[in-house]
């Protein structure tokens, strides 16, 4: 069963910025439904007119069999949004933003403790606190709950991620794959690459529109290049050097080191190291390796 379907949808800011473009996709109910792609892709646009908060231009959407423009009183009741910015009240404590979130929807932190307890057990020692005072981590878990309280069929969770450290970010998506067994459809905005492989399925989003939609083993599996990592004493020569290597396909920069393919398979990869080496550089790494989804990214945007 879809939960989640777009066709054929577009929003516009003014007259010239497009800021989702054509976009169809639909998500399964119970699946864990990632947005990839960088600032300014659109993924906040697509949470927006899919939490009904602003329509589109054109084409048409549906959450949980509802149109999102007809039926935006009865969807706002079945879904929980969480946006990129901590929204919440600052001022007031832990308990009262949760506590007024529940009144919201007509029911209590009692009613519906078991579905927010294994989050919120993290933050009741601190539930008289100002949310204003927490630290990042803890504040995307108390929005978390607060998106959870009244027991909604579907989450949207932009960028729920950001700006939080390496713990922080594996025990919000440990808590993201406990929702989904419970059977709760969860779409999820990212720009980190790593987090694909965490979701069900993904769509990888570029400039409003969406190039590829797959699991993120078959994502992955496109990319069918022999991918070598490299590294310099000095990277910023060797981008120059690659550049003039007359079999160079694709050259990216990747942390500490570059992912290089080539037009042709390499056949003697001492014969690469000799052209860098009559160009005055040396490398300190040059081996074969595995790609990423991240690399598959930048070869559907090239």
């Amino acid at each position: 069963m879809q939960t989640v379907e777009l066709k054929n949808i577009t929003r516009k800011f003014g007259k010239e910025k497009i800021a989702v473009n054509d976009v169809s996709f639909s998500v399964d109910q119970g699946e864990l439904f990632g947005l990839i792609g960088p600032d300014g892709a659109g993924k906040t646009t697509l949470f927006r007119l899919l939490t009904t908060l602003i329509i589109p231009d054109s084409g048409n959407a549906t959450v949980c069999g509802l149109d999102t423009v007809n039926d935006y009183h009865r969807i706002r009741n079945l879904v929980g949004y969480m946006p990129g910015r901590f929204s919440l009240y600052q001022d007031l404590s832990v308990e009262e933003n949760l506590e007024f979130f529940a009144a919201v929807f007509n029911t209590s932190i009692d009613e519906n403790y078991e579905l927010v307890r294994d989050i919120y057990v993290q933050l009741e020692p601190f539930k008289k606190r100002r949310a204003g005072k927490l630290s990042g981590g803890m504040k995307q878990k108390l929005a978390l709950c607060c998106a959870l309280i009244h027991e909604p069929q579907v989450l949207f969770l932009d960028e729920p991620t950001t700006g939080v450290d390496a713990v922080s970010r594996k025990e919000f998506w440990d808590m993201l794959r406990r929702l989904r067994e419970r059977g709760i459809t969860i779409l999820v905005s990212t720009p980190y690459m790593d987090e694909a492989n965490l979701c069900d399925r993904v769509a990888l989003m570029q400039n409003g529109k969406i190039f590829s939609i797959d699991t993120p083993g078959n994502i992955t599996a496109s990319y069918t290049d022999d991918l070598y990592a490299m590294k310099s004493d000095n990277m910023y020569e060797l981008m120059k050097v690659m550049h003039r290597y007359p079999l160079l396909k694709s050259y990216h920069t990747f942390g500490d080191s570059a992912h290089v393919s080539f037009k042709e398979k390499i056949q003697n990869e001492e014969a690469v190291k000799e052209f860098i080496i009559q160009n005055g550089l040396r490398t300190s790494e040059f081996r074969k390796i595995s790609p990423t989804i991240e690399d598959a990214f930048i070869k559907f945007l090239s």
